[in-house]
């Protein structure tokens, strides 16, 4: 076995260090990380229905309702009914969260700033592109059974 640490390993340490950071960092916003989240990433989907957005954030719908509960009591977040389902409720960012996910935004660039601290622009180009493939070849492969699980019918 080697003595080196594995890819996943890897991997799993520096996202996981880079969360780390950028709490440490938006501590003073008042936020939790799972709040900051789907602020995150409803930014970049409003409009979007509560399960849509539970999807994304990879979590069960029920967490996602008591996340956008406390968001909404802070007023940084509104549900709206869908006009064609009353049972659909759609989530849009309300302005009050606008001067917040700017100042999460610059967190996230001086967290990114200092991971990637004598890394030249070519080598960050390099390592997104790298990261976005293998990206894309797991969501691929999760699409279909890993060898040895498939079971014969027939």
């Amino acid at each position: 076995m080697s003595a080196h640490p594995t890819l996943g390993f890897v991997l799993h340490d520096v996202a996981r260090l880079l969360r780390k950071r950028f709490e440490q960092r938006a501590k003073c916003l008042g936020l939790t990380r799972s709040q900051w989240q789907t602020l995150a990433y409803l930014a970049n989907n409003e409009g979007i229905h509560q399960g849509g957005l539970a999807e994304i954030l990879e979590i069960e719908p029920i967490t996602l309702v008591r996340i956008l509960d406390r968001l909404a009591e802070r007023g940084l977040v509104e549900r709206r009914q869908h006009p064609a389902d009353r049972r659909v409720w759609l989530l849009y960012m309300r302005d009050e969260a606008l001067p917040l996910l700017a100042q999460m935004r610059v967190i996230g660039e001086a967290t990114r700033g200092e991971a990637l601290d004598g890394v030249c622009a070519e080598q960050r180009e390099q390592l997104f592109q790298i990261l976005s493939l293998m990206k894309t070849n797991l969501v691929q492969a999760c699409r279909t059974p890993a060898a040895g699980n498939e079971q014969n019918h027939g």
